[in-house]
């Protein structure tokens, strides 16, 4: 029986502290650690957290059978590293985006979305905007903090995109019009990402030091929102 084998795409200084991983065979699937050996160390266990979150939206991955990991790429030059998206990039990044891996790519970002959607039904005023006593973004300024992203790479990628300043000005409204106005301003997204042009999908756009693609600006997107989908999880003490 063939054993599957993720290829490992890592980020950290030179000194392997922070450090993120990408499983880019998985899109959006991450391991994060304080340095690389313990990053490396939490991957299984985040690609089979991953694992399960696909098979329950339909998937057929078995989220048990054995697997093995090998590092691809280790990025340690560069600038903001460990935290999602190192300057120059990973090599996959630069590759012609096939339309096939566009739609698997919105399908992920659709199940994710829909899963953040149930998660913050309920989810009081008073607790959308409390602060973690350790420090970082109440949960209503992370959801915001991802759809204002999410919107910079989609520009990036394609320029101005018809109605996304207007549907992002509504979710800065405030935490009671989060679940109302969410989806609105995913739908033009996803919209406008389905309608790539071949050229889009494979052209290189320069902006600043960072070089543009549609599969850089996907993976960032779908790694982005899974990153604090996880931390949700874990800050509402819920399963993925």
């Amino acid at each position: 029986m063939k054993v599957t084998q993720y290829a490992l795409y890592l980020e950290s200084g030179p000194r392997r502290r922070k450090t993120m991983v990408h499983v880019l065979d998985l899109p959006g699937c991450i391991a994060q650690g304080p340095t690389t050996e313990e990053a490396l160390e939490a991957t299984p266990e985040a690609i089979r957290i991953y694992l399960r979150f696909v098979r329950r939206h339909g998937d057929t991955v078995d989220p048990d059978a054995s697997f093995t990991t090998a590092v691809a790429e280790h990025v340690t030059e560069g600038s903001w590293l460990g935290n999602g998206d190192p300057t120059g990039g990973f090599t996959p990044d630069f590759a012609l985006l096939a339309a096939d891996e566009l739609d698997l790519h919105l399908q992920r970002l659709a199940w994710l979305r829909s899963d953040l959607l149930q998660v913050l039904k309920g989810i009081p005023r008073q607790q959308m905007l409390a602060e973690p006593a350790s420090g970082g973004r109440s949960i209503y300024h992370m959801m915001l903090h991802m759809a204002e992203s999410q919107c910079v790479y989609l520009r990036y990628l394609v320029g101005k995109v018809d109605g996304l300043s207007e549907a992002l000005k509504d979710v800065q409204q405030g935490p009671e019009a989060l679940l109302a106005t969410l989806p609105g301003l995913w739908q033009l997204s996803s919209d406008r990402l389905a309608a790539l042009t071949p050229a889009e999908r494979e052209q290189q756009v320069p902006h600043g030091e960072v070089t543009w693609t549609a599969r850089r600006a996907l993976r960032r997107t779908l790694e982005h929102e899974w990153e604090h989908r996880l931390e949700l999880s874990r800050r509402l003490d819920r399963a993925v």
